[in-house]
């Protein structure tokens, strides 16, 4: 089936503005890791700071950047093209208003109950370390009000995709790195001084990262001619229907969050250290999932929301499928050059200062295993949003269900075995699970899309991605040495991997004639002839 080029264009012009932002935010990102690495290690402290963030981050990710951010987009989209500007800007107005209250009475609400839900993320044996649970509180009391700020600038953000500006929003998380690692950092140093623990520097500077994330994006939200309207009407019908489409999709989108919720509680039960090393590693993962997969859905999302609103299922189709098809051409080879390369990229990122030999083996077991659901991450977060435009939520909600269901089987029955890493696995396989679940839902929903299509990118994809990696083992045979000596050899060992694996991968992705890329090498002639 012939795809329009149009909508190619749009896309992947969109996606790759948001993919350079997103890059410097994920690389800030890793360099905050690497901070909390050579200062604290695998260990008490991380442990606490992972427990306590994963709270309030948790529900960044149900009310902010998940259900409310796709909800909102969808109905200020449609609000955008059939509205004039003063009810859309009423509209961002009452929103703004209605969940500062909102997330502000949940905050409260998480400060003063602390406690308990702190003791459903952990195990005994977490609890009966001496003096980590009494850190995890204060931390989580310190962090929590990151919630409010994080998630107004998930609004913000949804604005101003809408109105076609992409690159400031995408680098918000870039302004909350930054925050965190220069007040974290500053703040660590100076907290022992007034008998504090460092890590509560850190907890401070997450606190400053979430209020940049915000204000970073005001200028450009003002550029764009938005009139702030201090109100609140709980009436509204535009504030009803996103409330209307969020509520359900606070399960819908929250498979990856929930299964992380209870996949803490199951890594407290594994030795000290478990919590840290599969953060470090999902951390990591989450790189590629950001660059490629959130990339796409954001640059996305507004085209399938304009289409849906005009019931132009034709055209939706023509999008979703072209979208889908860049997520797997980046993310399977991704998924193969992570699971090869986990551990020397883990040694060159992580393993200074606190951060030892043994914790870099932990680690890369992880992040081996979950680059197996890498694929089914990015696909699950351009497919959720394509049934939010459809204004139907019902089956993310029966899929998250499920995949929490069946992650805490796949654990129960190897965490004995495997420890740290069936965690990792069950995770991947419950996204894959979901993956494919709401490819069938949503396939008759449309009343299909071009499987034939895909399946041949697929197959494709999976061929030069096989090549790509055959190149790889042959190349680390033949120079594994420049991966373990000084870090700038294993700088230079990593680039030489990296960046020929990925020219074996493109050359072989041409000469199949996937479209997608070809139209991006078609492009690039044009521009330079």
């Amino acid at each position: 089936m012939k795809k329009p080029a149009s909508d190619t264009g749009k896309i992947a012009r969109s996606a790759g503005i948001v993919s350079i932002a997103v890059m410097c935010s994920r690389i800030l990102g890793l360099v905050r890791e690497q901070v909390f690495a050579v200062m604290f290690g695998a260990g008490f402290a991380y442990d606490s700071f992972v427990v306590a963030f994963r709270i309030p981050n948790l529900l960044r990710d149900l009310f902010g950047e998940g259900a409310l951010s796709s909800a909102f987009v969808t109905v200020f989209s449609d609000y955008d093209a059939n509205k004039d500007e003063h009810e859309t800007w009423r509209l961002a107005g009452n929103v703004l208003v209605f969940f500062a209250i909102l997330l502000s009475l949940v905050t409260l609400l998480g400060i003063f109950f602390s406690k308990p839900i702190i003791l459903l993320l952990v195990d005994n044996e977490f609890a009966q370390v001496a003096g980590k649970l009494a850190l995890t509180r204060i931390l989580t009391i310190v962090m929590f009000p990151f919630l409010i700020f994080v998630s107004l600038a998930a609004v913000v953000m949804g604005i101003l995709n809408t109105r076609g500006k992409f690159f400031i929003p995408s680098m918000s998380s870039s302004f909350f790195n930054m925050g965190s690692i220069v007040g974290g950092v500053s703040l660590a140093l100076i907290m022992p001084r007034f008998g504090q623990p460092a890590i509560m520097g850190m907890a401070f500077g997450t606190l400053i990262g979430g209020c940049l994330q915000l204000a970073g994006q005001l200028p450009s939200l003002y550029k764009t001619g938005f009139v702030f309207y201090p109100r609140l009407n709980l009436r509204d019908p535009g504030l009803q229907r996103i409330l209307r489409l969020m509520l359900p999709a606070v399960f819908g989108l929250s498979a990856t969050q929930i299964n992380i919720f209870i996949n803490t509680r199951f890594a407290s039960s594994c030795v000290e250290g478990s919590v840290s090393w599969l953060n470090y590693a999902f951390r990591l993962v989450q790189f590629p999932i950001g660059v490629f997969g959130v990339a796409i859905s954001v640059a996305s999302l507004p085209l399938i929301a304009k289409y849906a609103s005009r019931n132009d299922l034709t055209r939706l189709k023509d999008a979703f499928t072209s979208s889908l098809t860049m997520a797997f051409c980046l993310t399977i080879p991704a998924t193969v050059g992570l699971y090869l390369l986990a551990e020397p990229i883990i040694r060159l990122i992580f393993e200074h200062g606190a951060f030892t030999a043994f914790d870099t083996a932990k680690t890369a077991e992880a992040l081996a295993f979950y680059s197996l659901g890498l694929f089914a991450y990015s696909a699950v977060k351009i497919m959720v949003p394509v049934f939010f435009a459809l204004d139907d939520t019902r089956y993310p909600v029966i899929a998250s269900f499920i995949a929490v269901l069946m992650n805490i089987v796949v654990i129960t029955m190897t965490l004995d075995l495997f420890q740290h890493r069936a965690i990792a696995f069950a995770t991947s396989m419950s996204m894959i699970f979901n993956f494919f679940f709401l490819s069938i839902v949503l396939y008759k929903k449309v009343e299909g899309y071009s499987l034939a299509y895909l399946v041949v990118c697929f197959g494709k994809i999976c061929l030069a991605s096989g090549l790509m990696g055959l190149w790889l083992i042959n190349l680390m045979n033949w120079l594994g040495g420049y991966l373990i000596g000084s870090i700038g050899s294993q700088i230079l060992g990593l680039l030489i991997y990296i960046v020929s694996s990925v020219a074996v991968y493109g050359i072989f992705l041409y000469l199949l004639r996937l479209r997608e890329i070809n139209f991006l090498v078609d492009r690039l002639k044009n521009n330079f002839s």
